[in-house]
């Protein structure tokens, strides 16, 4: 027996050994030293697999594919003990948020995200030092420790970057700030596939990278959660902690253990000489980032700041005259990153116990929040509840009090089957409070991004916070929708109040099936239709192939009501062959990208037509837009953007006769300017009252002025609005709506043409806005249409599609595309 051993305990000390000398470090791997190249993502992913396939250590997984078919990977580094018994692991973990009360574990958990944003390369790199370190170096920390590394949260981006710089770059690479390959062509390595910053889409998961990464983060819940970026050249390193506001849900050991690390770091940063800072500039109060997202559901959160980004390349001069390379943006987060492993596994049971502590909810003062809303609304919203795994009940039949969100007063409203009923008494109840409170508590009004985001205001539903739990249902209402087709009726009709309702229209227009809509409310077979119901008439298409089952089989696809009538004459109201109820043409669709077109809404025009509206559009590069025929398209898209080289008088005149000739602008956020005050044009900003040229200048010491200046700041609040529910551009809205407000633009009321939304006495809900930025917007416009000649410029001051999260304003671009100034080729 005891040879039997012997003989088994050589065998796998020597497979040990054969496993490890044919293990390779990065650069061994690679070929190169590690710093000296950008790496790209299938080489990254073919080390990782390497590792995994020759260590004990390291377990190596796909969670999905990015749009551009890469793969997002993560590895688990542990014991291989530990990793035998990985999956108890992980349920013990999740018992103390789920359980609070049951024995806490012993074994840490830390989840490192590197490179989100895709020209913030050096992170990737430092991910596979820090892997091969843990497994060959400090193999101690991993006793009671489980580290989850994703490499790469952005391959595309990544790729789009790496591949630009490696074709640009010289040999030896260029340090001058001046070279090509330290300035990125538009629209830069910083983003996804869609332009979107996958850093701010934590909480909204609009984004495949943020919906396929939450399926395992939320399998996990780490204790320690780091995001690795890189901000500008002259900026040496960020570490915890972090700078004020702090969310109110944060507590006070979640305060004290990130300066714990930060103060890790400090030690090694002190040893080798490097220079950092903290508690400064990055906060935590916006809930979808990669630290207050994690923050809010349990971890330590942190973010990581290394000096770099897409200007830096392999190595740059600074500002100082000091050489900033590639490798020592990777030694300096390679070292975080070690640290930070470190002191979670020096820490954890205290991690463990803190852990268990956070989800133990009983003090907020709202406990429930009720939500009416149209089934669309409330399918939209659970849907995304349903990606954080919040739980959610429904509406039974009782009455719900507490503070009304549309009238910011304590009211009443009826629950019932349309009625969706949120509770803090849940393992995520913080992570609620956070996404539904009316008002977000502020310690200190400068942030890093926007300070309201409220989902109540953002789904436009009516909504209380009630200071009691609300009872409800678990059993969901049916929506058993089966249309069928009458073909002896002479059509149909359905609704128009939500996104759902677009996207059936919107295939239809591509199944080649004409659609109207109405513009005034009228009544048939007993029933009240509101202006924007859709009408579809046999009349109209008789050309159509199969017309009835064709629009019942799409109507049924997308769960829409089909009203079958009999006739087109209506029991009140305009007949179906009014001059009322419009043909909706299929609309051909530009937008405009390039150098001036902000990248970040041209992704979100972008994402907003191919992934959720389902509408081909044809994006034009503004280096080339002199020699487009605009006769072409029906609608041009201005993105927000800064136009000011771009709309000369012989791109102005172009844009201006092809309007007048029946082409329709649509203009949004800053682009809205490039026409404020031009001749021909009615648009005319408000201007801020002229001060006394005799008063004394007031005078603003040196450290108070960044404070002083935020007073004229407007950094994403909401805003109550005005809306002229008669004008088509309203269709499907009432008379308020809550816009997210994100600039202090302000522009009077247009005199000749339609004020769609707009804003009297301004109220905001929520969110911080500057005292002299709120005066500048009494009697400002939000949205409006100017006509010109057979033709119609939309201005929409506030971006209805930012980050694709504010789902109640997305109905008005769709209305401002389809039903305003309907314009466009005839079937």
């Amino acid at each position: 027996m005891k040879n039997y051993f012997s003989f088994f305990t050589l065998f796998f000390l020597g497979l040990q050994l054969i496993i490890s000398q044919q293990l390779k470090s990065p650069s061994e791997f690679l070929g190169y030293e590690l710093g000296s190249q950008f790496s790209r993502h299938a080489d990254v992913v073919n080390y990782f697999r390497n590792v995994a396939e020759n260590s004990s250590m390291v377990e190596y997984h796909t969670y999905g594919k990015t749009n551009e078919r890469r793969p997002l990977t993560y590895a688990v580094i542990s014991t291989p003990e530990n990793l035998a018994n990985l999956e108890q692991i992980r349920k013990d973990h999740l018992q103390n948020a789920q359980n609070p009360g049951s024995t806490p574990g012993e074994i840490a958990i830390v989840w490192l995200s590197y490179n989100v944003h895709g020209n913030e390369a050096s992170s990737t790199e430092a991910s596979m030092k820090t892997l091969y370190t843990l497994i060959t170096e400090k193999q101690d920390w991993l006793k009671n420790t489980v580290v989850i590394i994703d490499p790469c949260v952005n391959p595309d981006g990544r790729d789009r970057y790496a591949n630009w710089y490696n074709q640009v770059k010289t040999e030896p690479y260029n340090v001058s700030q001046q070279a090509a390959e330290h300035n990125e062509p538009w629209p830069g390595g910083r983003p996804n596939h869609y332009l979107f910053d996958l850093n701010r889409d934590w909480a909204w998961a609009t984004q495949v990278e943020t919906q396929q990464r939450l399926k395992v983060y939320n399998k996990w819940l780490p204790h320690i959660h780091v995001d690795f970026h890189e901000q500008g050249i002259n900026e040496p390193y960020y570490f915890a902690p972090a700078a004020e506001p702090f969310h109110e849900v944060i507590t006070p050991f979640q305060r004290d253990f990130q300066t714990r690390i930060g103060k890790n770091h400090a030690k090694y940063f002190d040893t080798e000489g490097w220079l950092y800072f903290t508690g400064e500039r990055f906060d935590l109060l916006y809930p979808s980032y990669g630290d207050t997202y994690p923050t809010y559901m349990g971890s330590i959160g942190m973010t990581y700041e290394q000096a770099g980004n897409g200007r830096a390349g392999l190595g740059i001069k600074t500002d100082e005259g000091k050489i900033l390379t590639l490798e020592d943006r990777i030694d300096h987060h390679f070292t975080t990153g070690i640290s930070t492993v470190e002191v979670a596994s020096k820490n954890a049971s205290e991690l463990n116990s803190e852990f268990e502590n956070f989800f133990k909810n009983s003090d907020f003062t709202y406990k429930s929040y009720v939500l009416n809303g149209t089934p669309d609304k409330i399918a939209s919203l659970t849907a995304l509840l349903d990606k954080h795994e919040i739980n959610y009940s429904y509406g039974n039949g009782n009455r719900a009090s507490g503070f009304g969100y549309k009238d910011s007063k304590n009211t009443s409203i009826n629950t019932g089957e349309n009625t969706l009923i949120v509770s803090t008494n849940q393992p995520k109840g913080k992570m609620v409070k956070v996404l539904f409170e009316p008002k977000t508590k502020l310690t200190d009004s400068l942030t890093y991004d926007i300070t309201a985001w409220s989902l109540p205001y953002a789904y436009g539903m009516n909504t209380v916070a009630s200071n009691r739990l609300v009872e409800g249902t678990s059993t969901a209402p049916v929506n058993n929708i089966k249309n069928t087709a009458n073909k002896a009726g002479a059509g149909y009709i359905t609704k128009w109040n939500s996104m759902q309702d677009a996207k059936f229209m919107a295939d239809l227009l591509q199944a080649g099936v004409k659609v109207r809509f109405t513009e005034v409310p009228f009544q048939s077979n007993n029933q009240s239709f509101a202006p924007g119901s859709l009408v579809i008439t046999k009349s109209d298409n008789l050309k159509t192939e199969d017309f009835d089952n064709s629009v019942v089989k799409i109507a049924n696809e997308h769960h829409r009501q089909l009203i079958s009538t009999e006739t087109s004459f209506a029991g009140s109201g305009p007949d179906f062959g009014s001059s009322d109820i419009k043909v909706i043409n299929p609309q051909r669709i530009a937008i405009l990208k390039g150098n001036e077109v902000s990248s970040l809404n041209f992704g979100e025009v972008w994402y907003f037509f191919e992934q959720e509206l389902n509408y081909p559009v044809t994006p034009i590069n503004t280096n080339y837009f002199d020699r487009v025929d605009l006769d072409k398209f029906d609608v041009l898209i201005m993105p927000s953007g800064w136009y000011g080289s771009f709309m000369k008088e012989d791109t102005l005149k172009k844009v201006t006769e092809w309007v007048k000739s029946g082409g329709k602008l649509i203009a949004i956020g800053n682009a809205v300017g490039t026409f404020a005050g031009k001749e021909g044009f009615n648009l005319k900003e408000n201007k801020p009252e002229k001060k006394d040229s005799t008063a004394v200048p007031q005078i603003t010491p040196y450290n108070k002025r960044e404070r002083e200046s935020i007073k004229n700041l407007i950094t994403g609040s909401i805003v109550k609005t005005k809306v002229d529910y008669t004008h088509p551009m309203a269709f499907g809205y009432d008379d308020t709506y809550f816009s997210l407000k994100l600039s202090n633009d302000s522009y009077s009321f247009l005199s000749e043409g339609y004020n769609v939304a707009y804003i009297k006495d301004p109220e905001f809900v929520s969110g911080f806005a500057g005292s002299e930025a709120v005066k500048k917007l009494k009697n400002s416009l939000v949205f409006g249409e100017e006509p010109m000649g057979r033709g119609s410029i939309i201005y929409m001051v506030d971006n209805p599609l930012f980050r694709a999260f504010w789902q109640n304003g997305k109905l008005f671009f769709v209305n401002a595309v389809f039903f305003t100034n309907n314009t466009g080729y005839s079937y």
